[in-house]
């Protein structure tokens, strides 16, 4: 009989205590939602959460490094249960004031705190590429999962978001992955059916990304290093873009080493 996960309390010894006012800061570490400057960046990660809840409708979920936590409250709009795990104090005392409905612990993803075999779906999503240890957090996955379980998996893929360099540019990034080392990740840790999609830009992203010098992305980051004003047209449409402005699509209908971001679903042995 698979084990249940256990009662997650809500404060322990060491925690700060929640306050109904708990804000993070914007460190470039997290996307944070209600931010125009940010909008851009966690709109591309929401719509990851929006697209692939379905899978955890009625199911028992962990999210393995839940930053800001609006993901995981995304998620328990479906799920049965959601617990919500992240390495940062500041951000499991945010998420347990700001998002009821999620369980939220502060532990090591290398060591994930709960039984054997007792959820359904462990949703890791831009997380992996922070990690020292990849492959010890996805042995863990298999053992938290039960039989036929699924992992779901989005991170940056290395080779447009930090391409040809041999260290990842965002300094929070430990390693990067590609479509092929992220789904050998996976397998080499007994996953079985890994399936890998891409997040690529929607007409009207590429029509922004024309206007803005060919690539809005890029347009932001420089600006942001110059530590410029942002003109007032790439902050309108920085604060403008929706999840509706991004496209998910699998390997077989767009080039993998084109997208943005990887998305990878793989079913536990």
């Amino acid at each position: 009989m698979s084990a249940t996960v256990p009662d997650v309390p809500r404060s322990s010894p060491g925690d700060p205590p929640p306050s109904a006012d708990s804000v993070l800061t914007l460190t470039g570490e997290r996307t944070i939602p209600d931010l125009d400057v940010e909008n851009y960046w966690f709109r591309r990660h929401q719509v990851v959460y929006q697209r692939l809840a379905g899978r955890c409708a009625g199911r028992e979920v962990l999210e393995a490094g839940c930053g800001e936590g609006y993901g995981a409250d995304l998620i328990a709009d479906v799920a049965r249960r959601v617990v919500a795990v992240d390495y940062d104090e500041a951000a499991v005392a945010h998420v347990r004031a700001r998002y009821p409905r999620v369980e939220a612990m502060r532990a090591n993803l290398a060591e994930l705190p709960l039984p054997d075999a007792s959820v359904d779906i462990v949703v890791n999503f831009q997380v992996i590429e922070h990690l020292w240890d990849q492959a010890q957090f996805v042995t863990e996955c298999v053992r938290v999962l039960r039989r036929g379980g699924l992992l779901m998996v989005s991170t940056p893929n290395r080779i447009t978001f930090s391409p040809g360099r041999d260290t990842p540019i965002n300094p929070f990034h430990t390693r990067e992955l590609n479509a092929g080392e992220l789904t050998e990740l996976l397998v080499d840790a007994g996953f079985r059916e890994v399936s890998v999609s891409g997040v690529f830009h929607g007409p009207r992203l590429r029509e922004l990304d024309a206007r803005h010098g060919g690539s809005i992305i890029e347009a932001q980051i420089g600006l942001a290093m110059a530590g410029a004003p942002w003109p007032a047209e790439l902050a309108a449409d920085v604060a403008a873009v929706t999840c509706d402005d991004f496209e998910i699509l699998e390997s077989g209908c767009r080039d993998i080493d084109d997208s943005l971001d990887l998305i990878a679903i793989a079913v536990a042995p």
